[in-house]
């Protein structure tokens, strides 16, 4: 009757562990299902957003800067006798050429087309060297080890930047902003470091702020990378970048 007991209780036992193992599994293969369509579907929307970039940088450079150049060109060439008019068409034509500069600006910020031309490294230069003539952070820039990643990662990486530099700029007030690369072990590393006014990770994720960094994470995931964020109000901004190339 004992032994009778036990095989009972041995096969019950089983059985649930059978069970309990069915489950876990099941909701392990759940996760990774659903990590998998979230990364395809952010993927889909980065990729979506870059497109409408693309179309936008190109009107802007392919359409509208002929036509603002053509009427510069015709407020130039016409014939007035009063002083006062000419003053007016040279104000005019100044303002054409600011409008002109602020719109390959935008384009460039939209589409780098060095990016396309000469690889990441030299679009991130570039932008760097146009962000300190413009605002008064001064941004380092450091090789360690010179890096090769995948063409369809650059713009990934490159938006990267941008999003740790505009959000330096804009919410940290930070004097110097410090930006490093290297590669080790197969993956590309970056870190930055800025002297701002740091802020709470917590907080900054839960209000409007926190969109950038959402897309820092969202941009990372989709690489298969690493972000880590150190920050504290009044220390500070680290970031620190690991994608596998």
């Amino acid at each position: 009757m004992e032994t009778k007991i036990l095989n009972i209780t041995i096969l019950v036992s089983l059985i649930l562990t059978v069970i309990i193992i069915y489950f876990f599994v099941s909701i392990i293969r759940y996760h990774r299902r659903y990590m998998r369509l979230q990364r395809e579907k952010i993927f889909a929307e980065i990729t979506i957003r870059e497109n409408e970039r693309k179309r936008i940088a190109n009107d802007l450079h392919d359409s509208l800067g002929p036509l603002l150049s053509a009427v510069k060109l015709n407020i130039g060439s016409v014939d007035v006798e009063a002083p006062s008019d000419r003053e007016v068409l040279d104000k005019t034509g100044g303002y054409l050429d600011e409008i002109i500069g602020s719109m390959r600006r935008i384009s460039h910020d939209l589409l780098p087309n060095t990016l396309e031309r000469k690889g990441l490294l030299e679009a991130i230069r570039e932008f760097i060297n146009q962000v300190n003539t413009r605002q008064s952070v001064s941004i380092q820039l450091y090789i360690v080890k010179e890096f090769k990643i995948p063409k369809e990662k650059e713009i990934h990486v490159f938006r990267m930047i941008q999003e740790i530099v505009h959000n330096t700029i804009k919410h940290s007030h930070a004097k110097t902003l410090q930006i490093g690369f290297s590669e080790e072990g197969g993956s590309l590393l970056c870190l930055t470091r800025d002297d701002g006014n740091g802020f709470d990770k917590e907080k900054v994720l839960a209000g409007s702020n926190g969109l950038g960094l959402r897309s820092l994470e969202s941009r990372c995931e989709i690489l298969n990378g690493i972000l880590t964020l150190d920050s504290a109000p009044g220390s500070g901004t680290n970031y620190f970048i690991k994608i596998p190339v």
